[in-house]
């Protein structure tokens, strides 16, 4: 097996996703990586852009936050957040968002606000953000995930953002025309979603992780049946990653 991080597989993962002509919005952290390496490796014609208002930056370096004023560098457009969640609901863009969570269900829906009792909460995370507007009207969501059953739960601690509600046409009836949950990339493979019942189903197992490890860290109960080894990366995908997208280790 080549040698690689777990951060890199979830990267490349995620941004084989990518097509020209995709309008992507990204994050912090891993999905800044996979954004930065769809649009060097995989989509050169996709457009990244983040909600601080940075439209289709150089991303010469990668920036370290949404916040960092990297995300301006060499843009088309510098604008705010009113126009960035303009782009998400455009309905003639196709608009795919990066987004992280503390919670998932089988139906992809999000809880970043807090574990535990509402009123008294064990934890307390930031809230939505723009999250809940993003998986709301984008044309399809990509979670980044650590693969734990503290993660993967039957029932979330609290409803963040919304992917596919309870299955079935279940998010339509919300008034949500368009969107959903596209896939989960953690770091045990990548979760795919079924398009009748839309419960979460395991589409791909990174190379030298079991499918058993991917059941023993899942709170429920995920279709298997369906599921392949992931293609590894290769070392030209590593070279770029590394030395083009981000050489000074900035988030690998």
């Amino acid at each position: 097996m080549a040698d690689y991080t777990d951060n890199e597989m979830m990267a490349l993962a995620a941004g084989r996703f990518i097509k020209n002509g995709d309008i992507v919005f990204a994050g912090t952290g891993v999905s800044m990586l996979a954004a930065t390496a769809a649009k060097r490796i995989y989509a050169p014609k996709a457009v990244i852009f983040f909600e601080t208002g940075g439209i289709d930056p150089s991303l010469d370096e990668i920036p370290m936050a949404v916040a960092d004023l990297r995300v301006m560098n060499g843009t088309c457009l510098n604008s705010g957040l009113i126009e960035a969640f303009s782009i998400v609901g455009h309905r003639k863009l196709h608009t795919i968002a990066f987004l992280g969570a503390a919670q998932i269900d089988k139906y992809g829906n999000l809880n970043t606000t807090m574990i535990g009792d509402y009123h008294k909460p064990k934890t307390r995370f930031s809230g939505s953000g723009g999250a809940c507007d993003v998986a709301s009207f984008a044309s399809g969501v990509i979670t980044f995930m650590q693969h734990q059953k503290r993660r993967f739960v039957e029932k979330l601690d609290y409803l963040t953002s919304v992917g596919w509600y309870k299955g079935g046409d279940s998010r339509k009836k919300l008034g949500l025309q368009r969107g959903g949950a596209m896939a989960v990339v953690t770091n045990l493979g990548v979760m795919k979603f079924d398009e009748t019942t839309k419960a979460m189903y395991l589409a791909e197992y990174y190379p030298g992780i079991t499918i058993n490890q991917i059941i023993e860290n899942t709170g429920f109960d995920i279709d298997v049946s369906q599921a392949v080894e992931s293609a590894p990366p290769t070392a030209e995908e590593l070279r770029i990653l590394r030395e083009e997208v981000d050489p000074q280790k900035l988030i690998l």
